[in-house]
């Protein structure tokens, strides 16, 4: 009864986590990493294949549109192949940190290294959009024509690519909360 009347009172940041608690984080973290991987590893290839080549009156002439035609998508390429790569290299972490729930240090770092592959990510992937919207749209002030309309095959590449990048942008927000969550839980612990 007494506990129950410190609750009310307002001491429920005074009360203990249980030990053990930060397993059930470090899962969803590792789940939401492995998810990363997928989703940039997908949107590079997507993307570093996309191509589409139209015939022009005869077919000795011919336009093509690649990916690496944009320094944009060159950029958004290389970003989410770094990005992938960064998933793969701290999923072994992720395992650590179900294995050692107090692991405190690592998971500082773990923050801050995913809160610049969030900068970076979110950089290429908006450059990458940018030029997926003016190819849907084009931009009338500048007389820059819609191109989707010739390329259909190439936008829908381009913007399905955005998606996975985009959707691993959301990972890694909510990796960096999850990381937050579990170190808060742990300063509670200390106290």
């Amino acid at each position: 009864m007494a506990k129950a009347v410190r609750l009310e009172e307002g001491d429920a940041s005074k009360v203990p986590t249980p030990p053990g608690s930060n397993k059930g984080i470090s899962v969803i973290d590792l789940i939401l990493r492995l998810v990363g991987i997928a989703g940039t590893l997908g949107a590079a290839i997507a993307m570093g294949t996309n191509e589409q080549t139209l015939p022009f009156f005869t077919r000795f002439v011919r336009f093509d549109a690649q990916y690496d035609d944009f320094r944009s998508f060159r950029l958004f390429v290389v970003v989410n192949a770094i990005v992938a790569a960064y998933f793969v290299l701290t999923i072994p972490l992720s395992i650590v940190h179900i294995i050692r729930s107090v692991a405190r240090g690592s998971r500082i770092i773990l923050i801050i290294l995913d809160t610049i592959m969030l900068a970076l990510l979110t950089a290429g992937a908006s450059a990458a959009a940018s030029i997926v919207y003016l190819a849907h749209n084009g931009n009338s002030s500048t007389n820059w024509l819609p191109v989707c309309q010739q390329y259909g095959d190439f936008c829908q590449g381009a913007s399905g690519s955005l998606i996975g990048s985009f959707g691993a942008i959301v990972v890694l927000i909510l990796a960096i909360l999850l990381g937050a969550i579990a170190l808060s839980r742990q300063a509670k612990r200390i106290i």
